[in-house]
């Protein structure tokens, strides 16, 4: 999970949390990433802490961006399946069930999409309208088959999770399309998911100045990814070159 100045929000998302791993009885570990946070966000989590060990803390000492916070959690996570949340809760932890048997049926990924199905999304109708200019642009720029890369309830086989984000380089949001092209390029197979989804008051994206900036970064995403794939086309069609002579000595 990463929180930037989360204390408000990212407090009955824990209590959710600990009661749904409770519930089931699964072996686990949350990971909260304070990015740093200047509202106590820190104090909460280590609060918590003392009484649920599966809980733990890892601080940047400034704000590094929400693409930063995931590297820095998903490097260090154990467990066989890696779990992205939103500190807010926009959607339901319960919702990991769905994600958790798309891995279980052979996906290496997958992705809760608030494009999927009907009914469960709440939303003003500005953050719908840039949600949804937003993913028809990547659909066309990069024709990435999926329709909501940038829900952040994502699901990671680790080894996949540890790769793909290891060769990632957004701090920002758009972190989440560029792990998402190099699963592609990759040949991760990808599942999305129907998930509910609420706006959730306290939201650090700011609609307008946000969006533009995303829109604009997705250019320089995209040609990160071409020299991706030209250094790539190279080494594998780069001549051989003849192993060293042996030179006897007498």
């Amino acid at each position: 999970i990463p929180a930037y100045d989360e204390a408000l929000r990212l407090a009955p998302y824990l209590l959710a949390t600990r009661d749904y791993f409770a519930r089931l009885g699964l072996t686990h570990e949350i990971i909260v990433v304070d990015d740093g946070s200047r509202d106590g966000t820190a104090d909460l989590v280590s609060g918590q802490a003392a009484f649920w060990p599966q809980l733990s803390l890892l601080r940047h000492e400034i704000n590094r961006g929400k693409g930063r916070a995931l590297r820095t959690g998903v490097e260090r996570a154990r467990g066989d399946f890696i779990l992205l949340a939103d500190a807010d809760g926009a959607t339901p932890i319960e919702e990991a069930a769905k994600l958790r048997q798309a891995l279980l049926d052979g996906a290496d990924i997958a992705i809760g999409s608030r494009r999927l199905g009907k009914g469960g999304i709440e939303r003003s109708w500005g953050r719908n309208l840039i949600g949804t200019v937003f993913a028809w642009v990547v659909r066309r720029m990069f024709d990435l088959p999926v329709r909501d890369s940038q829900c952040g309830f994502k699901m990671f086989r680790r080894e996949a999770a540890q790769r793909l984000f290891a060769l990632c380089r957004e701090d920002g949001f758009l972190i989440d399309v560029e792990v998402l092209l190099h699963a592609q390029r990759l040949a991760y197979k990808i599942v999305e998911a129907p998930v509910p989804w609420r706006d959730v008051p306290g939201s650090k994206v700011r609609l307008f100045r946000d969006g533009r900036r995303m829109l604009t970064g997705l250019w320089r995403l995209r040609r990160r990814m071409e020299a991706f794939q030209r250094d790539e086309f190279l080494t594998a069609h780069a001549p051989e070159r003849p192993s060293p002579s042996r030179v006897a000595s007498h």
